[in-house]
């Protein structure tokens, strides 16, 4: 095939973003999206190319004519020349639809005043509907699945178009549109039809079924960009008349709590703006961010807001932290005797100059000795300045106290980080770069989103106290090394710096996001199997009683029944199901089983011990074995050739099917009013949440997330932060847990450490001065 035949995102067959008409901040933006979709979608293409070929080999071995088995081993042949196409164009098409954000839909075609006739098109017509018809359902499932997460995507995508909201049909990104960049794609690899349909069954596998994620991942970016941050979609329920005290405003409703459900490092970083309401002369709720309204309320706007707040609501809003930490100085320091000779305030350039000479010094320190805190950071600097201008020189006040608010912080992340993790060093080295990223810019105390402020948290969290012994990720922790390392070699007040290094973290983390990913589908797979199993067993079981009906056959055939006759059951209702044939004629040699054993008269029955033998080998007995359960199922006499000492220890040496998934639970005691609420609670809690346990005595915290749970078994399963199971538990049981203190939501919130350490220096200073704290606004807190 030749090189014309691979698109490239320059090829003339698709339009290339960099040459759209669009404003350069959406342009900057998209290409952000692109990247994204390049690095997510890139592994779970090639996922499906392997799938496919995968699956056509195993075609081409299973074929019944040769005729049948060239055809599918031609298309391998087809798909191994040209599967390098097959991605470059597929991005290729999704980058065109980028670039056409703003472009005004295509005219539709004038219809045909008569069909134009051709019988021998009808072929390729069907084949086409065909296509069209698998595609669309493909899309259609997806949509049904997508939940809120596309709606807000909705939302985003029209303010960057500049549109009203999108329809999830035409939404950019969407289920539809990766399809339609299939079809584009899938053309390049020349398949027959056939083929083309199987490539089609992949893509749904490998990349449809984890379009939530991606969803999930396009938000968090758009987000980060300012698009109609914190957004969220909150569905329309009309308010009950009888009821009229339960009806809450728009506010409270978008103040609500909303469980933490992304993977490591994805938080929303919110909380930052609200945490100051309330404070003296400080900006409302949400301002810092620079949200407007309409945002807040989950609407589309035509403009993008801003990451940062406008300056005038920064500076007020610092100035009311100022304020607090006085009154924090008063309660903490006692009252000094004025300076013999007055203070020296130093312009900010001079103590820039100063931080900058510390920062290219190596950081050492001796084997016992403490590290350095951002106190003694400040003591440095002062130190520096004195001995270069007088030992009357002193720190500008907004300096002063910037060093204060940062060494509280400080202190908070450490309480939160363990004493043994690299994240400890790394925190003290970035230390320099932080106080003069703090001290140019207040907007690191007061904006959603700041960039040294977003590294820090990534630092921390490293090494947070929730992780396990497991949890950490080495190649994380290698790649957070080099960014910091660079960071204080480069860091000279621009804060690309920090921009860069994030970016290069976010990288990392979404390769660990892919990881976990892929390890917590196996988990939850090998969970509904087991919980399908159990069902199963339960479902056996419960046939075998109804066929007894209070009657009592010998002891040994009852346990041969429970045993042996229920793995045939409980396989036959696992792979059939109760509606079907097989399950009926099951049932129906259970019930003959009973009417046999239970009548000392009956005859042995032939062709019901033929049936039993042939079920029990079917379920992995050996045929002597199955013979002999078979004679004694079949008649109500013992079995003259198989003992029954040798049959019970034959029975009690293998292991039978569904003995763990269906473990019998006692009858549960009644729950509190409290229980009962934290179970209604953890029901309609979405896959994913993030709960906090309580472990030990010493007050000891970790993460898991709750993958799955069935709504029939009430059984749980929770895996760490790289997507491995670490525990199982019964909804009742974490209910209880809940309601005595041992485990708590996660909420967005209050779910990374840097925003946690935050609002608990603001409680600190708003304790001390004497002021309330509004009241938490989630767990987790």
């Amino acid at each position: 095939m030749q090189a014309t035949n691979r698109p490239t995102p320059g090829h003339p067959a698709f339009p290339a973003l960099a040459d759209a008409a669009l404003p350069a901040r959406v342009r900057a933006i998209l290409l952000q999206v692109r990247e994204l979709a390049a690095t997510q979608l890139g592994p779970w293409l090639e996922a499906t190319l392997d799938g496919l070929e995968n699956q056509l080999f195993s075609l081409a071995e299973g074929a019944r004519s040769s005729s049948e088995q060239a055809e599918r081993l031609d298309a391998m042949r087809l798909l191994r020349q040209h599967r390098a196409a097959f991605q470059p164009r597929f991005l290729a098409a999704l980058e065109g639809s980028l670039a056409g954000l703003r472009a005004p839909p295509p005219a539709e075609p004038a219809e045909p005043a008569e069909p134009a006739p051709g019988p021998a098109l009808a072929l390729v017509e069907d084949t086409e509907l065909d296509r069209a018809i698998v595609l669309r359902e493909i899309a259609r499932r997806q949509v049904q699945r997508g939940g809120s997460e596309l709606l807000l995507l909705a939302q985003r995508f029209a303010v960057l178009a500049a549109t009203p909201a999108f329809e999830l049909e035409q939404l950019p990104l969407g289920p539809h549109a990766l399809c339609q960049c299939l079809r584009t794609a899938g053309d390049a690899l020349q398949l027959p039809p056939e083929a083309q349909l199987l490539l089609y069954r992949q893509f749904e596998r490998q990349v449809m079924d984890l379009h939530g994620e991606f969803a999930r991942q396009l938000n968090a970016l758009l987000d980060r960009a300012g698009v109609l941050p914190g957004l969220v979609y909150t569905p329309y329920r009309p308010p009950r008349a009888s009821a009229p005290q339960r009806r809450s405003t728009p506010a409270q409703a978008a103040n609500r709590p909303r469980p933490m459900t992304g993977w490591h490092g994805q938080g929303r970083g919110a909380g930052w703006g609200r945490a100051l309401a309330g404070l003296p002369g400080g900006m409302p709720p949400g301002a810092a961010a620079g949200t407007a309204p309409a945002a807040a309320a989950g609407e589309a706007t035509p403009a993008i807001a801003s990451a940062d707040g406008d300056p005038k609501e920064v500076q007020a809003a610092f100035a009311a932290m100022r304020e607090l930490l006085a009154a924090h100085r008063a309660a903490t320091r006692p009252a000094a005797p004025g300076p013999a000779v007055p203070p020296q305030v130093l312009p900010p350039q001079l103590v820039t100059q100063v931080l900058g000479s510390l920062q290219s010094l190596p950081l050492a320190r001796a084997r016992g000795q403490r590290r350095r805190t951002m106190q003694d950071l400040r003591e440095a600097t002062l130190a520096r300045l004195r001995a270069e201008h007088g030992p009357a020189a002193a720190l500008p006040p907004e300096h002063e106290d910037a060093f204060d608010l940062l060494s509280i912080l400080y202190q908070e992340i450490g309480r939160q980080v363990r004493g043994d993790a690299p994240a400890q060093d790394l925190l003290e080295r970035l230390q320099v770069p932080l106080a003069r990223a703090a001290l140019q810019d207040q907007g690191f105390f007061v904006a959603e989103r700041h960039p040294a402020r977003e590294l820090l948290n990534s630092v921390a969290e490293s090494g947070a106290t929730w992780l396990g012994e497991d949890d950490a990720d080495p190649q994380l922790v290698q790649r957070l090394e080099q960014v910091v390392q660079r960071v204080v070699e480069a860091y000279d007040g621009d804060p690309a710096v920090f921009e860069l290094a994030n970016q290069e973290v976010q990288e990392q983390q979404r390769a660990m996001l892919r990881k976990a990913e892929v390890s917590e589908r196996r988990q939850v797979e090998a969970a509904r199997g087991r919980d399908r199993l159990a069902g199963a067993k339960h479902q056996a079981d419960a046939a075998i009683r109804a066929c007894l009906a209070g009657r009592r056959p010998p002891q040994f055939v009852q346990a041969l029944l429970n045993q042996a006759w229920a793995d045939v059951l409980t396989l036959t209702a696992l792979r059939h199901g109760e509606d079907s044939p097989e399950w009926r004629e099951r049932t129906a040699a259970t019930a003959r089983i009973v009417e046999v054993t239970c009548d000392p008269e009956a005859a042995p029955d032939s062709a019901l011990g033929t049936q039993i033998e042939a079920a029990l080998r079917q379920v992995g007995y050996h045929e002597d074995e199955a013979g002999a359960i078979a004679r004694r199922l079949s008649r109500s006499e013992d079995d003259e050739v198989t003992s029954r000492t040798e049959l019970t220890a034959r029975l009690k040496a293998r292991a039978r099917l569904g003995e763990d998934a269906a473990r019998r639970s006692e009858p549960l005691p009644p729950r509190s009013a409290g229980e009962q609420a934290c179970y209604d609670q953890v029901r309609a809690l979405p896959f994913g949440t993030w709960f906090e346990f309580s472990l030990g005595a010493q007050g000891e915290v970790r993460r898991q997330r709750l993958s799955w749970y069935s709504p029939v078994t009430d059984h749980a399963l929770f895996v760490n932060t790289r997507g491995q199971k670490v525990a199982e538990h019964s909804l009742d049981a974490l209910a209880r847990m809940m309601a005595a203190g041992q485990a708590r939501v996660v909420t967005e919130e209050r779910s990374r450490l840097v925003d946690r350490a935050w609002h608990a220096t603001l409680r600190l200073l708003r304790g001390l001065a004497g002021r309330a704290e509004p009241a938490p606004s989630g767990a987790g807190a």
